[in-house]
């Protein structure tokens, strides 16, 4: 199986290294890679020497015959690649958000039906040992009902950006697109679709959302998830969740080994043994991503739906344009909420 990865940055590094891992259990190979900037190419081409280097995706598209493209290219790019590449018959792994607007979605689930190719979206939260865990205790009420849920994810200021693309709204999205996205693709994914939601936000002196807290409403279940990007550079990035039960609490601290604990209704505490297909520490993508595990898992499981001709059904495409559809509504209001509290800003 012939892949190619488009995008060789910090996402793009974190594919290319967890397809370095597949290759020696499964027979794939991968056979281009392309970025526009030669040290990120060079870099890439080190672990894949026999591997044509191009320096453009659209490139890569055009002139390989692949059977998959995984696109890792800033967020304002994703839709456009990932038609061109179905329109080329390559299945596609598309990270998130896979589009920015109503418009692009439509073309993107258009082109996957037109085509009949395979695409899955890259919200790996979905495949994290951790969120995982909290889906199966709350699909089989292993600790009752679930009451309440915060969770939050947090970063400081994104200037690894090629072209500092990040602080370009129409780009990326700001923070609720990029960021905060993760977690409302996750509360979909266990709880179904809110009946309601209300936002409160803030934004950088340039205007651009940097600060989002949604309350939502699931039925009986309320849940706060909290996005941000500091004004500094030098927050470390934190990602985690406490979820209420009716006999537990389950809590998840990503900055904590073991990361997850349960605390329940009779005061004993609880360290579940989670089990990761793939572990391994690697800062070599230089963002806030550093366990493989995951991104291990999400690719293994995309690569052999495709080798085995069933279904995505951990991220679907359609999925990801529903996660895209609810994203853009919050960030509609959380532009609501800064422009009827301007005061907000002069705290950032």
């Amino acid at each position: 199986m012939r892949i190619g990865v488009i995008g060789c940055g910090g996402m793009g590094t974190t594919h290319y290294l967890s397809l370095k891992a597949l290759s020696t259990k499964m027979n794939i190979e991968v056979a281009a890679l392309a970025d526009c900037r030669k040290e990120y190419l060079d870099k890439a081409s080190s672990y894949f020497p026999e591997a044509k280097a191009y320096g453009s995706g659209m490139e890569l598209i055009e002139k390989e015959k692949l059977d998959i493209v995984h696109i890792c290219v800033p967020t304002y790019l994703h839709a456009s690649h990932a038609v061109a590449a179905m329109e080329k018959g390559m299945d596609v792994l598309v990270e998130k958000p896979v589009c920015l607007t109503h418009e692009e979605g439509k073309q993107i689930l258009e082109a996957e039906k037109r085509t009949g190719r395979k695409a899955m979206v890259g919200q790996v939260v979905r495949l994290f040992e951790e969120y995982r865990y909290l889906k199966r205790v709350y699909d089989k009420q292993i600790y009752g009902q679930l009451k309440s849920m915060v969770m939050e994810r947090i970063s400081g200021d994104v200037r690894w950006g090629f072209e500092d693309w990040f602080h370009d709204e129409k780009k990326s999205g700001s923070v609720v697109m990029d960021l905060h996205i993760h977690d409302l693709d996750f509360l979909r994914y266990m709880l179904g679709e809110p009946d309601h939601f209300d936002v409160r936000a803030a934004a950088f002196e340039s205007g651009m959302i940097n600060h989002i807290i949604t309350t939502y409403q699931f039925g009986n279940i309320f849940v706060t998830a909290e996005g941000l990007w500091d004004v500094s550079p030098a927050l470390k990035f934190r990602a985690g969740f406490r979820a209420c039960f009716e006999e537990a609490t389950v809590v998840y601290d990503g900055e904590k080994s073991p990361s997850l604990t349960v605390y329940k209704k009779d005061g004993t505490v609880e360290t579940p043994k989670l089990t990761a297909e793939f572990e391994r520490q690697d800062d070599t993508a230089g963002i806030n991503i550093s366990n493989l595990g995951p991104y291990y898992t999400e690719i293994k499981y995309f690569l052999q739906c495709v080798m085995d001709g069933k279904p995505i059904e951990a991220a679907p495409l359609a999925e990801g344009v529903k996660s895209v559809e609810l994203a853009l509504r919050e960030w509609e209001a959380a532009k609501d909420f800064v422009k009827r509290h301007p005061y907000i800003n002069q705290f950032q």
